[in-house]
C-alpha cells in the first residue's frame, strides 16, 4: 500500500513502460544514499491493524508529520514507482518481512503486535536497490521466493487514497489534541511551580509566623500581669461613672481600689511613662467613685429619718449588701468616711432615742401594784388591809407582796418578745414592775444587740473594733439613760422583795444573753442597771429586818389576858415563808458572795428573834414552857413545809438549819 502511494505521488514522470520492464528484486547491496523503508512499512502495519493506536505513529514532536518524521539514513527515497502485473502481493511482503499477523482473541479482536525497539531498529537488506528499482523487478524471487505482484488499478488507488487522506486527517487530529494536550501540560506545570512556591512561600510565612506567636507569648506571659494591673478596662470607667449601683458595682469598685493600689505601689518603685500615663485616669475614676459613694450613704441616712421607718430594714438591704464602700471611702478619703460615720451616728442616736421615748410612754400606761411601807413583814394587819384597800382603789385588783404564784413565769419563758407599745397602750391589766422592766430592757438589748452586729459588719476593717463600741455607746448613751432612769422609777419607792430580786435575775439573763451574742458594748449599761437594783433590794430587806425587830420590841399578849395566844403559827411566819420560798426559788443558781445571801441571814435571824420574843411574851414559862415549845416547833415545821419543795445550794442551807431547829422542838411538839 505504501508503493501506491509513492507511485500515485510520482506517477506523472513514469511512463508506464519502466514501470512493467523493470523487475522489483532485493539485491544484496546497500547505499548510503538510499532510505530504509522501515518506518513506512510500520505506518501501513499500523494503520491496517485497528488494534494498533495511531498515536504511538507520532514522534515526540508533536509539530512533525508522520512522513517526514520516518526518514532515516538508509533506503532510497524513490521518485518514481512502476507497477508490475507479476508484483507480489503488498500484504504477504509485508507479512514476510515483518513477521506473522496478530492473532485474533475468542471475542474476534485481534490481539496487536508487540513493536520492540529491535523492530524499529531493524535494518532490511535489499541487495542495494532502491524502493522504485525494487518495485520495477518482475517475478523475482525473494529468499528463494516467487513474489507475485498484481496491478494496481486507478479504483485501488482512489480507494487507498482516500482511506490514507483519513488516516492523515486522523494523524492532524491526533497532532493537534497533544499539541492541546501539551499546552495544557506545560500550564499546569507552570502552575504547579507557581502553587510550590506560594507553597514554601506559606511555609516559610507559617514558621515566621510560629516564632512571633511563640516571642509574642513569651513577652505576653512577663507583660501580662504588669499591663493587667496597669490598664482599666473601658467597662469598667463607664460602669464606675454611671452606671447603677449594684453588685456589679461593687465588683468594679473592688477592680479599681486593687489597680489603684497596685499603681501606687508599682509609682513608688518604677517610674515609667505607662505609669505615668495611667495614674491621672485611675485618680479622676477613684474620685468619681468617692463623689458617688458619698451621695448613695447620704441617701441611705436621710432615709434613716423618716417617720414610720424600719431602720434595721434599710441596715441590712441598703447598708450591708454595700459595706464595701464605705472600706473603699475610709482608705481613698477618710475624712469624708469620718464625716459620713458621724453623720449616721447622729442619726441613729436621734433614731433609737426617739423610738424608746415613745415605747417608755407607751409602759408608762400599764397598771402596777403598789407596795409601799405597809407591805413589809412586821407591819400591823389592821393598817395594811387599809392601805391596801386605799391603793387598790388606785390600781385595782388586790395583790400579795410576799408570794411569788406564777410571777417567777416571767424568767421561764423563753424566747418571748418585748410587748409592743400600742398594746402596752389597751392594756387594762395589774402588773408588777417585772413586767415593764423586762419589756423595756428585753427590746432595748434586742435593739442594741442588732445595731452592734451592724457596726460591727459594716465599718470593720476600716474601723477598729474600740472605735467601733465608741460609737455605739454614743448613739446608745441617751438611750441607755432612759433605760436607767425608767429602772429607779419603778423601784425607787416600792417595797416589792420579790419584784426586785425578779428585776435582778432579768437583768442577769439579758447579761448572759450579750455574752451568748457577743456583744460586749452593753456591759455598762447591765452593770448600771444592777447598781440600781441591788442596793434598793438591799434597802427593801432591810426594811422587812427593821419592822420585825419593831415588831418584836413592841411585845406580845401574854397567856393570862383575856384573848390567850394560840400555839399555832403566827402570821408573820407564813409571810416569812412565803418570802423566803420566793427569795430561794429566784437564788436557785445563785453564789454565795450576792447581797441577797447575807440579808436573807440577817432577815432569817430577825425573824428567829422575833418569834423567840413573842413566844416567850405570849406564854412565859413554868407550865406555859410545853406551849412556848410546841409554838416554836409549829412556825419552824411550817416554814420547813413551805420551802421543801426548793432546790439549790441556798435553800439546801436553809432547810438544813430549820431543820434542825425544827427537831431541837420536836419533842415538845
Amino acid at each position: 500500500m505504501w508503493l501506491n502511494q509513492l507511485a500515485g505521488q510520482h506517477s506523472a514522470s513514469v511512463s508506464s513502460s519502466q514501470a512493467s520492464s523493470r523487475p522489483i528484486s532485493p539485491l544484496p547491496r546497500r547505499t548510503s544514499s538510499h532510505r530504509a523503508p522501515g518506518p513506512y512499512l510500520t505506518s501501513q502495519r499500523a494503520a491496517n491493524s485497528p488494534g494498533v493506536s495511531s498515536i504511538s505513529l507520532v514522534s515526540n514532536n508533536s509539530s512533525t508529520s508522520l512522513l517526514s518524521s520516518a526518514k532515516r539514513p538508509n533506503g532510497s527515497a524513490l521518485k518514481r514507482s512502476a507497477t508490475a502485473q507479476d508484483a507480489p502481493d503488498p500484504d504477504e511482503l509485508l507479512a514476510r518481512i515483518l513477521g506473522p499477523a496478530p492473532k485474533t482473541s475468542d471475542a474476534g479482536e485481534k490481539t496487536p503486535a508487540q513493536i520492540t525497539e529491535e523492530l524499529v531498529d531493524l535494518d532490511f537488506d535489499f541487495g542495494g536497490l532502491g524502493l522504485r528499482e525494487l518495485a520495477r523487478e518482475d517475478g523475482q524471487a525473494f529468499h528463494g521466493d516467487k513474489l507475485k505482484y498484481k496491478p494496481q488499478t486507478i479504483d485501488d488507488y482512489e480507494r487507498d487514497k482516500t482511506r490514507f487522506q483519513d488516516l492523515h486527517r486522523q494523524i492532524r487530529a491526533c497532532d493537534e489534541i497533544l499539541s492541546s494536550v501539551e499546552t495544557n501540560l506545560t500550564s499546569f506545570r507552570n502552575d504547579l511551580a507557581a502553587v510550590s512556591a506560594d507553597i514554601e512561600t506559606l511555609q516559610s510565612r507559617s514558621t515566621a509566623l510560629n516564632v512571633r506567636l511563640e516571642n509574642r507569648k513569651a513577652v505576653e506571659k512577663g507583660l501580662g500581669p504588669v499591663v493587667e494591673e496597669l490598664s482599666v478596662p473601658p467597662l469598667v470607667v463607664s460602669k464606675i461613672s454611671e452606671g447603677h449601683i449594684d453588685e456589679a458595682w461593687v465588683k468594679m469598685l473592688a477592680e479599681v481600689d486593687r489597680r489603684a493600689t497596685a499603681h501606687k505601689k508599682n509609682s513608688s518603685q518604677v517610674h515609667t511613662k505607662a505609669l505615668a500615663d495611667i495614674g491621672p485616669l485611675l485618680e479622676k475614676l477613684v474620685l468619681k467613685a468617692i463623689e458617688r459613694i458619698r451621695d448613695f450613704l447620704v441617701a441611705q441616712v436621710k432615709a434613716l429619718r423618716s417617720p414610720h421607718i424600719n431602720a434595721q430594714i434599710i441596715q441590712q438591704q441598703n447598708f450591708m449588701n454595700f459595706k464595701d464602700l464605705f472600706s473603699f471611702l475610709q482608705k481613698h478619703q477618710p475624712v469624708l468616711a469620718g464625716e459620713i460615720c458621724q453623720a449616721y451616728m447622729n442619726t441613729m442616736r436621734w433614731y433609737y432615742l426617739n423610738q424608746f421615748t415613745r415605747y417608755e410612754k407607751a409602759l408608762e400606761k400599764i397598771k402596777l401594784h403598789v407596795l409601799d411601807k405597809s407591805d413589809v413583814l412586821g407591819h400591823d394587819d389592821a393598817s395594811r388591809r387599809a392601805t391596801v384597800l386605799a391603793s387598790s382603789k388606785l390600781v385595782g385588783s388586790p395583790h400579795d407582796a410576799f408570794n411569788l404564784g406564777r410571777r417567777i413565769d416571767i424568767l421561764r419563758t423563753k424566747n418571748q418578745a418585748a410587748l409592743p407599745s400600742y398594746l402596752a397602750e389597751e392594756d387594762q391589766s395589774t402588773h408588777y414592775l417585772e413586767v415593764p422592766f423586762r419589756n423595756f430592757n428585753l427590746a432595748l438589748i434586742d435593739n442594741a444587740t442588732a445595731e452592734y452586729t451592724f457596726l460591727a459588719a459594716f465599718f470593720s476593717p476600716a474601723l477598729s473594733f474600740s472605735v467601733i463600741s465608741r460609737h455605739f455607746n454614743y448613739i446608745f448613751e441617751p438611750t441607755f439613760a432612759l433605760g436607767q432612769a425608767l429602772t429607779k422609777q419603778l423601784v425607787t419607792d416600792t417595797y416589792d422583795g420579790l419584784g426586785l430580786l425578779l428585776c435582778v435575775r432579768l437583768n442577769q439573763h439579758f447579761a448572759f444573753e450579750l455574752q451568748r451574742r457577743r456583744v460586749p458594748a452593753v456591759e455598762n449599761y447591765i452593770n448600771g442597771t444592777a447598781m440600781v437594783l441591788w442596793p434598793r433590794l438591799q434597802n427593801v430587806m432591810d426594811a422587812h429586818c427593821e419592822s420585825l425587830k419593831a415588831l418584836a420590841n413592841r411585845g406580845a399578849p401574854s397567856s393570862s389576858s383575856k384573848n390567850p395566844v394560840s400555839p399555832a403559827p403566827h402570821v408573820v411566819t407564813q409571810r416569812f415563808g412565803q418570802l423566803l420560798h420566793g427569795i430561794l426559788t429566784l437564788s436557785i443558781e445563785a453564789g454565795d458572795d450576792e447581797p441577797v445571801v447575807a440579808s436573807l441571814r440577817r432577815l432569817r435571824n430577825e425573824f428567829e428573834s422575833f418569834v423567840t420574843k413573842f413566844s416567850a411574851a405570849s406564854f412565859g414559862s413554868g407550865a406555859d414552857k410545853r406551849k412556848r415549845e410546841r409554838f416554836l416547833y409549829n412556825n419552824y415545821s411550817l416554814i420547813l413545809t413551805i420551802i421543801s419543795d426548793v432546790s439549790g445550794k441556798l435553800a439546801v442551807e436553809q432547810q438544813d438549819h430549820f431543820e434542825k431547829l425544827k427537831a431541837a422542838f420536836q419533842e415538845a411538839g
